[in-house]
């Protein structure tokens, strides 16, 4: 359901972004994902070919992957960070 982005908008206080068609330069971490992802499977590999063993190994390789745009964390660190972030209880403010 392409309005459900409102929803995920108002729910998470998260900006959604479409890129416009053809304009790689508007979502440079999926490009350079694809970069990644491309020195393991050739443009054109039939991924049937694969395992899934072989596929979660390959994920898992590439989310402990430290990133510069992470500041040297890994993609899992920052994930783990976000999970326990939302699992510490609110504390009010007393301002």
């Amino acid at each position: 359901n392409w309005s459900a982005h409102a929803q995920f908008a108002m729910d998470t206080g998260t900006q959604v972004f479409f890129a416009d068609p053809h304009s790689p330069w508007q979502r440079p971490s999926n490009e350079n994902t694809n970069g990644v992802l491309r020195q393991y499977f050739p443009k054109g590999t039939d991924l049937s070919r694969w395992s899934a063993e072989d596929l979660e190994a390959i994920a898992y390789t590439l989310n402990n992957r430290p990133r510069k745009v992470l500041g040297w964390k890994t993609p899992a660190e920052v994930f783990g960070e976000q999970l326990h972030s939302l699992q510490q209880p609110s504390v009010a403010s007393t301002d």
